[in-house]
Parts: C-alpha cells; sequence; structure tokens
C-alpha cells in the first residue's frame, strides 16, 4: 500500500523535474540564439563609425628616436619581474617606422575610424619644463593627414597611460596637483597642432582603470599599493586611488574648458573621456548579493562618470568612505558637468560579485575602497562565461548589452562610442602562427558582442561607434606580447603583419554595407581642402 500511495507523487516530482528541465533548456536556447544570432552592419545608424584601435606605447616603439624622451613606461619595463618575459615597449610593433603599412591595412578593414593615441614624452618630451618638439607633431601629422585621405576618421586620445619620466620623477604627476597644469598644457598643445582635422577627442584612456592598477594594486607605474592589495615599497590603497582619479577628472575638466572657450567653435570637434567597464552579476540569488553587483558598479564605474555629469561622486561611495572621498567645489562641479560631449565605453567582460558586508569575504574585498564587494569569475567552480587570455576576462556578450542599458539609464542617455571590445585567445605553449592566425573564436566573440550592441541600439541606447581592439598584436602591458588581441598578427622577429581570420571577417562585415563614409555628429567643413593646402611633401 504504502509503494502505491507514493507512485502520484513520484509522477509529480517528475513532471516537476521535465517542466524545469523545458525550462532551462527554453532559456539556454533563448541566450543562444541571442548571442549566436547574426550581425550585419546594416542594423548600425547611418554615419556609424565602425573602427580599430591601438596606442602610442603599446605599438610605437622608437623608444629614444627623433627627441623623444623616456616615459613612466621605459622606466618601469626596466625594472626586473615587472613584465612578463622582461618585454618592453622599447621596440614594440615599429609603427613609428611602419606607419604608412599600417594605415594601408586599416583602410583595407574597410573601417571609417580609427582611434590612437599621441605619445606625451614624444610631442613634450619635458612637458612645461621645454619645447614643443617639431618632429614628434610632423609624425602626427603625417598619420593624420594619411587617414584622412583614405577617408578614415582620426579619434584620438590625448592620454593613454604613458607621460614623461622626468615628470613623474619631479611630482608624481598623477597623485600632484601640478598634473592638472600639465595635462592642460599638453591637451592645448594637441589642440593646436591637430585639432583643424581632428574631430573626436578622448582627454584620458581609462582613469578609473589607472587608479586602480597604478596605485591601488601597484601593478602599473609608479607602483604603488598597500596590504592586502599588494606588496609595494610606496602607497596607501585605501585613499591613493580616490585622489588619483580625483585629479585626473580635474585634469580632464581643465582640458575640455580650454578645447570648449578657445578651439571647438573654430575646429568644431567634440570631446569625451574614456571609462573602463564591467558588468556585475549576482554570486548568489539573493538581495544582498543584487545590492553589492550594484555597488560595484558605483564603486567602479559611476565613480568616475557620476562627477562628470551630476557634478559629485556617487552617494553610494559617500555612504561608504565619508571625509575620505575628495570633494569638489562648486565651480570645479561646474567645470565638470560641462566638460562631455559623449561618453567612451571600455568593455571587455562581466563578472560575478559577493556581498562583503553581511558576508564573510577574503581580505580584499573585505574594503571600503572595493566598495564591500568580493568579485570572481566563477560560481561553484563554473566561470560566468567562456575563458580568454585574460584570467578576468569571460565571454558573456548580454553584458555589453547591459553596461549600455546602465550608462543610458543613468545618464540620461548621453552620445556612447564603445571605444575598446576585444577578444585574447587563451595562450599555448608552442603555437603556431597558423593556428594564431584561424582566429575563429574571435570572429565568434565580436559577432556576438556586436548583436549585443545592435539590441541595445534598438532599444533606445544612443551609441555612435565601435572600436576594435586591437588593430594588430602588440605589448599588452605587463603581459608583454603573448597575450594577442590584434586583427592582425605581427611576427615577433620579423615585424611582419598577417591578416587573421578575424581581419578578413571584419572586412567582409563593414564591406557589405554602402554605408562606410565617416560622419560627425554635425558635417564637417572643408577638411579635404584645407588638407590639400597642407605640405604632405614633407612625408
Amino acid at each position: 500500500m504504502r509503494g502505491r500511495n507514493e507512485m502520484p507523487k513520484m509522477k509529480e516530482t517528475l513532471t516537476r523535474i521535465f517542466l524545469l528541465f523545458l525550462l532551462a533548456f527554453h532559456l539556454q536556447s533563448k541566450r543562444s540564439n541571442e548571442e549566436g544570432e547574426e550581425v550585419e552592419r546594416s542594423q548600425f545608424p547611418s554615419g556609424f563609425l565602425f573602427g580599430a584601435a591601438t596606442s602610442s606605447y603599446q605599438i610605437e616603439g622608437a623608444v629614444l628616436e627623433d627627441g623623444k624622451s623616456p616615459n613612466n613606461w621605459d622606466a618601469f619595463c626596466r625594472i626586473p619581474g615587472r613584465i612578463k618575459d622582461g618585454d618592453s615597449g622599447d621596440i614594440a610593433d615599429d609603427h613609428y617606422h611602419r606607419f604608412l603599412e599600417d594605415i594601408e591595412i586599416i583602410q583595407s578593414l574597410g573601417v571609417n575610424a580609427y582611434r590612437f593615441s599621441i605619445s606625451w614624452s614624444r610631442v613634450l618630451p619635458r612637458g612645461k619644463l621645454g619645447e614643443v618638439n617639431p618632429k614628434g607633431v610632423i609624425f602626427y601629422n603625417k598619420i593624420i593627414d594619411n587617414l584622412l585621405l583614405k577617408g578614415i576618421e582620426p579619434y584620438v586620445t590625448i592620454y593613454h597611460h604613458d607621460h614623461p619620466q622626468e615628470l613623474e620623477k619631479i611630482w608624481s604627476l598623477a597623485k600632484s596637483s601640478y598634473a592638472g597644469e600639465e595635462f592642460v598644457h599638453f591637451s592645448e598643445t594637441c589642440f593646436q597642432h591637430f585639432g583643424d582635422r581632428v574631430k573626436y577627442w578622448t582627454t584620458i584612456n581609462e582613469p578609473n582603470l589607472f587608479a586602480e592598477l597604478a596605485y591601488l594594486r601597484g601593478r602599473y607605474p609608479p607602483a604603488h599599493c598597500s596590504a592586502p592589495f599588494g606588496n609595494c615599497s610606496n602607497g596607501n590603497s585605501d585613499t591613493e586611488p580616490l585622489f588619483v582619479l580625483h585629479n585626473m577628472l580635474l585634469s580632464h575638466a581643465k582640458a575640455a574648458n580650454i578645447y570648449r572657450h578657445k578651439y571647438q567653435l573654430k575646429q568644431g570637434g567634440f570631446i569625451g573621456i574614456i571609462a573602463s567597464t564591467f558588468m556585475y552579476e549576482p554570486l548568489r540569488d539573493i538581495e544582498l548579493d543584487r545590492e553589492a553587483a550594484k555597488r560595484k558598479l558605483a564603486f567602479y564605474t559611476a565613480w568616475m562618470l557620476d562627477p562628470l555629469v551630476f557634478g559629485d561622486y556617487p552617494p553610494e561611495m559617500r555612504q561608504y568612505h565619508g571625509n575620505e572621498l575628495p570633494r569638489f567645489t562648486s565651480e570645479e562641479s561646474k567645470l565638470l558637468t560641462q566638460s562631455l560631449d559623449f561618453i567612451g565605453i571600455n568593455h571587455y567582460s562581466t563578472l560575478y560579485a559577493k556581498d562583503c558586508v553581511h558576508s564573510p569575504c577574503s581580505a580584499d574585498g573585505d574594503q571600503a575602497i572595493e566598495g564591500f564587494v568580493y568579485i570572481t569569475g566563477e560560481r561553484h567552480g563554473i566561470p560566468i562565461g567562456e575563458c580568454t587570455g585574460m584570467n578576468i576576462f569571460f565571454i558573456v556578450p548580454k553584458g555589453m548589452e547591459k553596461i549600455i542599458e546602465y550608462v543610458k539609464e543613468r545618464y540620461n542617455n548621453m552620445p556612447m562610442f564603445v571605444t575598446e571590445n576585444g577578444y585574447s585567445s587563451l595562450g599555448k605553449q608552442n603555437e603556431q602562427e597558423e593556428d594564431l592566425l584561424h582566429d575563429a573564436k574571435r570572429i565568434e566573440f565580436h559577432k556576438a558582442y556586436l548583436a549585443a550592441l545592435a539590441r541595445a541600439i534598438r532599444n533606445g541606447a544612443d551609441v555612435r561607434g565601435y572600436f576594435v581592439w586591437s588593430l594588430m598584436d602588440n605589448f599588452e602591458w605587463v603581459k608583454g606580447y603573448n597575450t594577442r588581441f590584434g586583427l592582425y598578427y605581427v611576427d615577433r622577429k620579423t615585424l611582419r603583419r598577417t591578416p587573421k581570420l578575424s581581419a578578413r571577417w571584419y572586412a567582409k562585415f563593414l564591406t557589405n554595407s554602402e554605408d562606410t563614409n565617416p560622419a560627425s555628429f554635425k558635417t564637417k567643413h572643408g577638411i579635404l581642402n584645407r588638407l590639400k593646402t597642407r605640405q604632405i611633401a614633407e612625408m
């Protein structure tokens, strides 16, 4: 009798399990369809900028050539153990001597924009202490002019983490109140020499990431940190990142103010800044972790962007940092909130967030500077997405849609550009060139992230461009040369550039549409005419 009575219960249990299985299958199918959907250029707005991105120190080389001074990374790379395999940017991709070849491969992709940065130590080797280096100016003029002659929009970052080492020695640049004066001088020098042709300026690349890696974890120069984040000879991880970002935001605002009042009307360009962004998901299906995920967004992305839109730091940060968080004067707040035409978004990955206010956590998560949030890429040993060549980068395309939605909602749908998004394959020992060229995973990555971006745009996000990181394999900071994000493979012995399968895919994706002409917020007037009057012969 007992067995007969249990039969209906067993059937009910099996039915529930089957229904849960169907639900899980449906959700997985929906996710697969969303993330594996085909994407076409026609799904993006007319005038949308598609490009590839690089930065000066990561590709140029020519470390002390033609008047360039040593920069902070030149010095850092010479400290044993700092860079994987003892690599440096002394030669990098030798872009300084091969820029014409590189512009040809940029054109072959069919992009209508190219993002690059200007080396501070090449243009102003001693900052305000010295003169402008004419050979440095000529070099960037050649790049800008050749891009425009090929119909490619220069999209220029003024500061991408490299500055003259002399300035670092004198006053630890990012921590000093002199930082603003030096940066404004460098920015204005760029506006003066290049602004007649450059219509898109970003002042600083990822100041939130720079503050974290240079002054919280001590992995970037000048390598400041304190326990539990690292064992550095100098630094205070609890407070220094806050003051460093504070100074960098004010530096940006002062440079943007100069541009607004002296150059923008005459030159007709636009100015913004670039944020490093992650999306965060709750580690556990509980309210505490859902709140932790929101809090981490505030402590990482809004930490940088709130002051530029609202004039002050997020209230979540004020709650936990109190008086340790710097304050802006009313005049500074006004300057900050008038400093952006657009926001640049660098996005690669999504991570899990766990609350550390009411839950036990490891030492680095149980800190106010981290918002009392523990971050991980795994749940019960299972990664949040497919692993890549960077240990904190996982393939979670939905995160692109979500972070764009977050920025859209929090900042009143201010115009955005995705200024970096890219994939680094899992490194293998003795990997052959043929394997590196056949990068099908990179194609899958970009297709899925572009599809997610297209969904965000259909949902109303004002996104105006997308840049692949990166044009070619390059010096990936402390990772050296074995971490490869490029559409082009660079042979480290010969420096020969070879298109990967992803380069061919990107070119096909871009050229399937007739809409390949670069477009600005407003129509450009007379750029090509002015260009023709320049002394192109100096090339």
